[in-house]
């Protein structure tokens, strides 16, 4: 794959660029840029690989294009990948940490925050979830967002272990261990979905 050309200047194409598939039913000449940034040049039935190749040159810009898209998509998901990997690293450490020092806050008999257990997922539709059993969700895309906003869902989900509800008491709990919560959850509301 080719990188770091000027933008609009097309590649030169090489021929080690360029492989052919003939296909019997095919009616043109068809042009697919693989993973790997090379052309697939389907032949048609009566068709040429010198042709093929022609009419590979004359869409050179149209390729720039493909392969320049398909490099994206490679730094794409390799970006997305790393930021799941820290994830799993990074938001079960903050969210025990977080349990440690609002440990007492709603406590009624001194009994500390309990987490049983933490997992990373790829969750659609939600930030976390918290489970009575104290088995806490988190979602791997708050390693995204600002450690304010994060830390805000993290402290959501710690105060579900004292109360399962989003009744009043439930967010005066959240407000005692996160004041800004409201800029938090605006910053969501605003944001959040382009993190999706």
């Amino acid at each position: 794959m080719q990188l770091g050309l000027p933008f609009g200047e097309a590649p030169p194409l090489a021929p080690a660029d360029f492989y052919f598939v003939r296909h019997r039913r095919a009616r043109r000449y068809v042009l697919r840029i693989d993973a790997e940034g090379r052309v697939r040049i389907t032949i048609p039935r009566g068709g040429s690989k010198k042709e093929a190749e022609a009419f590979a040159r004359r869409q050179v810009e149209w390729i720039a294009r493909q392969r320049a898209r398909v490099s994206a998509s490679v730094v794409a998901r390799t970006d997305r990948d790393a930021a799941r990997a820290r994830a799993r690293i990074e938001l079960p450490a903050r969210l025990l940490e977080l349990a440690r020092v609002h440990a007492l806050v709603g406590s009624v008999d001194g009994s500390p925050l309990r987490v049983t257990r933490v997992t990373v997922r790829n969750q659609r539709t939600r930030w976390g979830s918290c489970g009575r059993d104290g088995h806490i969700c988190l979602n791997w895309r708050l390693v995204l967002m600002p450690d304010r906003v994060r830390d805000y869902v993290l402290v959501h989900e710690l105060m579900h272990l004292r109360r399962l509800d989003h009744s009043r008491a439930f967010w005066k709990l959240v407000e005692t261990a996160c004041p800004e919560f409201r800029e938090a959850r605006q910053w969501l509301r605003q944001h959040g979905q382009s993190l999706r």
